[in-house]
């Protein structure tokens, strides 16, 4: 079964071209914060088997609080790498080819520690951090809301 094109991003991973994609909308586990954020990747000229990456941290639209980061095309190419090793191939059909990776594997697919932030309110605080941290919080715009260009407290 192939991925959706909409809302996918190419990637380049040693010479092969891939595309890669979260979901949209969480799904319902993972909305409730049972299950961790996945990442789909597949070849767009050839389509086959597609990867499952399990990452060991939860959505950033996580209602519970639990810590997440952003998912960079770094750590994209580090798990494409290590599927690939572990004998997936792309141009194969089948059933998903499943990577889990853990937080010791994290530091090394993204070539230093992960950079894990907290939701709190309207953003996001850095782990370990508190209340001194609220001016430098990533602001996350609301859903419903059309952005016009100002920020949230803004008249």
């Amino acid at each position: 079964m192939a991925m959706p094109r909409k809302g996918s991003r190419p990637i380049n991973v040693d010479g092969t071209a891939f595309r890669w994609r979260i979901r949209r909308r969480p799904t319902h586990r993972q909305g409730d914060g049972w299950s961790p954020l996945t990442v789909t990747v597949e070849r767009p000229e050839e389509p086959g088997r597609v990867l499952v990456v399990s990452l060991p941290f939860a959505r950033p639209d996580n209602p519970l609080g639990e810590r997440t980061t952003a998912v960079r095309p770094v750590l994209v190419a580090g798990c494409i790498r290590r599927a690939l090793d572990q004998g997936w191939n792309p141009g194969q059909p089948g059933s998903a080819f499943t990577l889990t990776i853990t937080e010791d594997e994290l530091t090394a697919l993204l070539g230093e520690p992960p950079q894990y932030l907290i939701p709190f309110l309207w953003g996001m605080i850095p782990e370990g951090g508190g209340i001194e941290d609220l001016p430098r919080c990533t602001e996350i715009w609301s859903r419903d809301r059309q952005n016009t260009g100002r920020a949230p407290s803004d008249p």
